[in-house]
């Protein structure tokens, strides 16, 4: 199994500015109001799967749409100027959808974060995912009936044991201060992260020597995330950048098997 000192040295080697660049990170620090950091973070994290430069491609029309103005864009409503986008399953009915959403959440309330950090507040001392639920079942219970299961793969339901990918990497993206992550959310602590498992991390974890499940569900997630935790406890996703970066770097023929 790889040693703390050897995560800890890749973990400081891809968390870096550079990493921005070519990942949906790129998208919270596009704006500098927090809730359009946010709105950016949840919309492209939501996004974030398949090819990388496909969905960035798909995110920069769709925030394009909003005219660099995103928050007032989301309360005002009209999202007519969506229509005819798309990206795989994702129609423009479910991105219209997940937009009005958005447009209920932040007309009425205090929007993303009072969402999170009230379902988090309730779930003290339970299990994360329950932390999650109610955010999710949010978004369902709100969500117009002409979404199809394009909207399902956006929002996932932890419920049906997702790994709750884009969740985490949002959540991530919120919570931690470096400089990759914006940490604008205080009401939750790096150390109560869970990792963002997609086939890249799960794939090196396993290398690693850090995962022994096979199937890359929310009960993975918790295995890995707790291995982590003995490696460094207030603040075990910092490893998301050693384990993903790398992995890809493999898979790109970049590095060699030592």
């Amino acid at each position: 199994m790889i040693t703390k000192i050897e995560l800890d040295k890749l973990a400081e080697k891809y968390e870096n500015e550079d990493f921005i660049k070519n990942d949906p990170i790129q998208f919270i620090h596009r704006w500098k109001c927090k809730n359009d950091s946010e709105i950016a973070g949840f919309v492209a994290s939501s996004f974030a799967f398949g090819n990388r430069k496909a969905f960035i491609n798909t995110l920069n029309k769709i925030f394009d749409a909003a005219d660099n103005d995103l928050c007032n864009y989301i309360k005002n409503g009209d999202f007519k100027n969506l229509k005819g986008m798309y990206y795989r399953l994702y129609k423009d009915t479910d991105i219209i959808g997940l937009f009005k959403v958005l447009n209920k959440l932040y007309n009425e309330s205090g929007g993303l974060e009072e969402l999170f950090s009230c379902c988090y507040e309730k779930d003290r001392g339970e299990k994360y995912d329950h932390f999650l639920q109610p955010v999710v079942e949010y978004f369902y219970k709100n969500v117009p009936d002409n979404t199809g299961l394009g909207f399902r793969h956006m929002i996932p339901n932890p419920e049906k044991g997702s790994a709750m990918k884009k969740m985490n990497m949002f959540l991530r993206w919120m919570v931690r201060k470096s400089p990759v992550d914006l940490g604008i959310w205080n009401f939750m602590s790096p150390a109560d992260l869970y990792i963002p498992l997609d086939v890249h991390v799960a794939r090196q974890s396993r290398d690693m020597g850090l995962l022994t499940r096979k199937s890359n569900d929310y009960t993975a997630v918790c295995e890995l995330t707790n291995k982590l935790k003995e490696f460094c406890p207030e603040d075990p996703v910092k490893y998301d950048f050693a384990m993903f970066a790398f992995g890809v770097e493999l898979n790109n023929g970049k590095h060699g098997v030592k």
